[in-house]
């Protein structure tokens, strides 16, 4: 039996990129022809020339505040028009879906709220090789506590396993005590849901006095699965192995039995990037995972998630040689609000943008409440250092944020490798 999802897993680095971006200019072109928001966001561009990373990078990056702003103008302009045969693909879903009511299969809500289409295809959201991954296999019976209503994720594990073969049964959330009679009862090979709910129902089985020797194996996802936890539940005879994906996107990248970081999903192309900007970062360095997705029917394209992530050198030990990831190391989003000025991270790389000398900046806002202290720490090699160019980084600060900063000169890889653009180190109490 094959220890592969597919032979995609395996291939060379080399053929998978250039399958990739062999693929990447029609799919980008059929975005334009049929995604009315991509057309926006891809306009004056020559799509036929997107055939490398580098290309890519020129792409803006979109990210959900604009997806969700998209969809919500969407609605409000079709407020008291009626309603046309397809013109939920703008009304909905502000113009990145190409398919709407009958093509889609179902449609999701997640916080915002912003809505995701589902369609007819098999395995839509690519979870199958996730669980494959975690030891799931044609035949067995998987338990699914992901929620059913509004969002997508128990359908994202429900279709993912019936891509394996799999028979399902869909136990939702709540009611632990009924959890356990079920899983008694039914013994099931597995469990997908979050961690802390399968926490939950295995010490409900505890105080019950009832045994699950069933559950051998977990594919977690939503919440962080720490070591310590990974060792809870391997001292229970149950193996757990942990996906990343989002509503948006479906699958994004996933554990395997090697346990050396998130192996990325095969068509997507993952990408990471200095938070508040379109660039990427060198790989190992800490950015906002940015995912372009070959799916048709919602094709988003430089999609910025909000998470922070670094790419890991190297292929797995497994064997699978995509690109693997450290997993969610936190939130791009780190605007704050400085004497009453909103401070935003794509603000910072303004800022550094406009000096050659400048390899990496970071915002510090410390001090207590109302005495907001900003200081922009910026990495400068040591012949570089000036009182004009100290003068000049104050001056362009005032010009973009309307504050002042001191400025700190560190030298060329001094600053902490954790994302941060905007490090708020203020006295709350």
């Amino acid at each position: 039996m094959s220890e592969y999802f597919d032979v995609l897993e395996h291939r060379d680095a080399d053929v998978r990129e250039q399958a990739l971006f062999t693929a990447l200019p029609q799919a980008l072109q059929a975005a334009v022809e049929r995604a009315p928001a991509i057309a926006d966001q891809l306009r004056g561009i020559e799509v036929g020339g997107v055939h490398n990373r580098v290309a890519l990078a020129g792409l803006p990056v979109i990210r959900k505040s604009e997806l969700l702003e998209r969809q919500l103008e969407g609605r409000a302009g079709m407020l008291g028009v009626p309603k046309q045969p397809g013109d939920e693909i703008n009304r909905v879903f502000g113009g990145f879906s190409t398919i709407g009511w009958g093509q889609a299969l179902r449609v999701f809500a997640s916080p915002g709220t912003i809505f995701e289409p589902e369609s007819a295809r098999g395995d839509y959201w690519r979870f199958g090789r996730a669980l494959f991954a975690s030891g799931f296999r044609q035949g067995m019976l998987v338990y699914n506590c992901f929620s059913y209503h509004f969002t997508p994720a128990g359908s994202m594990f429900e279709t993912g396993a019936h891509a394996l073969g799999c028979t399902v049964f869909p136990g939702g959330i709540g009611q632990t005590e009924m959890q356990v009679q079920n899983i008694r009862d039914l013994a099931p090979d597995g469990y997908t849901g979050t961690p802390s709910f399968l926490r939950l129902i295995l010490e409900k089985a505890d105080a019950m006095g009832v045994a699950l020797p069933s559950l051998k194996r977990a594919l977690f996802s939503a919440e962080a699965f720490p070591p310590s936890l990974q060792k809870w539940f391997a001292e229970r005879g149950i193996e757990g192995y942990q996906a990343y994906g989002t509503a948006d996107l479906g699958l994004i990248a996933y554990e395997t039995p090697a346990r050396d970081g998130l192996v990325v999903a095969e068509d997507i192309i993952l990408e990471i990037v200095r938070p508040g900007t379109n660039e990427p970062v060198p790989d190992g360095e800490v950015g906002e995972v940015v995912v372009t997705t070959l799916n048709p029917d919602y094709p988003l394209v430089r999609f910025g998630t909000g998470d922070l992530s670094a790419i890991i050198a190297g292929p797995s030990a497994c064997g699978r040689t995509n690109k693997r990831i450290k997993g969610w190391m936190g939130r791009a989003d780190q605007t704050t609000k400085v004497r009453g000025m909103f401070v935003h991270p794509k603000q910072v790389a303004l800022v550094a943008n406009r000096f050659t000398q400048i390899q990496r900046a970071r915002l510090v806002i410390s001090g207590a409440v109302g005495h907001d202290q900003m200081s922009l720490w910026v990495e400068v090699a040591p012949g570089a250092v000036s009182d004009d160019l100290r003068q000049s980084l104050v001056d362009a600060v005032r010009d973009v944020t309307k504050l002042r900063a001191e400025i700190v000169f560190e030298q060329p890889g001094q600053l902490p490798n954790d994302g941060k653009v905007i490090d708020d180190v203020r006295s709350y109490e």
